[in-house]
């Protein structure tokens, strides 16, 4: 008799425990989904630069690196050409001590000379020399006319000819939470600039990619930093490849007046005209500061909705 006491109670105990859990709240049945987003706020998971971002980013200078400390080969020269991680390369120059680190970095040229956006080839000159960061390597050996050093760290291969400048440790990142992502958030008059150059002198853009701003230290900005990328319908109906999606027909036959779009060629008369000038401007991506000269920037796409395109512009976070 005890023991069928027993066995009813702890079936009745089973059956208050599920009928509390079916009728807990939702938010504490299942974790909500951050994933999930809306069409104005989507939720924005910022991803983390590392290490290896923030110290091969590279940055672009108004003032040139001095060249007159370089890689003049390495180990196996001439059979090898291009060195990495724990290669042992020569050094070429003068000052070198036992112990001293130094950033290796190149001085870039794009040998396309073409033009992303109207205007960048005057507004990179204004802005000054690109550069991209190689590596960390330690010197080892000072006996000799060239310095023997070790390579650390490095980001790409290291060639003859590339520049050896002191390494100066770089601030870290901060994390930053998931939050929601205003995509129509209107001008907030803080500091801006554009996206001038991409690192390797890529185009289209997505998250990770490093981009170099014409907006520095001078206007405030700071490692740690968040801009916004911004792209308005105007920019997409000045880009050649863009505007023609807005030539094409995007009517019905059974209209009887279809729209005109101002601003291409076949603008009609007696249909509503649309201004793209009128329409909001709209964020694409998320960028977090990592390095900084006085006039210039090096930013990390942290979190995009869709392409990023050298040219866009960029403002200031208001978070």
């Amino acid at each position: 008799m005890k023991k069928t006491g027993l066995l009813l109670l702890l079936c009745l105990t089973v059956a208050a425990a599920a009928q509390q859990a079916d009728s807990a709240p939702a938010d504490q049945a299942a974790p909500q989904n951050t994933e999930i987003t809306t069409g104005t706020f989507p939720i924005e998971r910022v991803q983390t630069p590392t290490n290896a971002d923030i110290n091969c980013g590279g940055f672009v200078n108004k003032e040139l690196v001095p060249n007159s400390k370089f890689v003049a080969g390495g180990l196996e020269s001439p059979n090898t050409t291009k060195y990495a991680t724990n290669d042992t390369i020569f050094l070429a120059g003068q000052g070198y001590q036992t112990g001293q680190q130094y950033e290796i970095v190149r001085e870039l040229v794009d040998p396309n000379q073409y033009e992303l956006f109207a205007g960048q080839r005057s507004m990179l000159k204004a802005m000054g020399q690109p550069y991209s960061e190689l590596g960390r390597v330690r010197v080892v050996d000072t006996r000799g006319k060239m310095a023997v050093a070790h390579v650390e760290f490095s980001c790409e291969a290291i060639v003859p000819g590339d520049i050896a400048m002191p390494y100066a440790e770089k601030p870290t990142v901060a994390f930053h939470l998931p939050e929601r992502f205003d995509r129509f958030l209107p001008n907030n008059s803080k500091a801006s600039g554009r996206i001038v150059l991409a690192k390797d002198f890529d185009l289209l853009l997505g998250t990770g990619s490093k981009i170099y701003m014409n907006v520095g230290a001078n206007q405030g900005v700071k490692v740690g930093d968040y801009f916004r990328a911004v792209r308005s319908y105007e920019a997409d109906l000045r880009d050649p490849v863009d505007s023609l999606s807005f030539k094409a027909s995007t009517t019905d036959d059974t209209q009887k007046y279809p729209p005109s779009i101002e601003g291409h060629m076949f603008t009609r008369t007696k249909g509503p005209s649309i201004r793209v000038a009128d329409m909001p401007r709209r964020a694409v991506g998320e960028i977090v500061v990592i390095n900084t000269t006085p006039t210039t920037a090096t930013g990390m796409i942290v979190f995009a909705l869709e392409d990023v395109h050298v040219g866009d512009n960029v403002e200031l976070d208001q978070e």
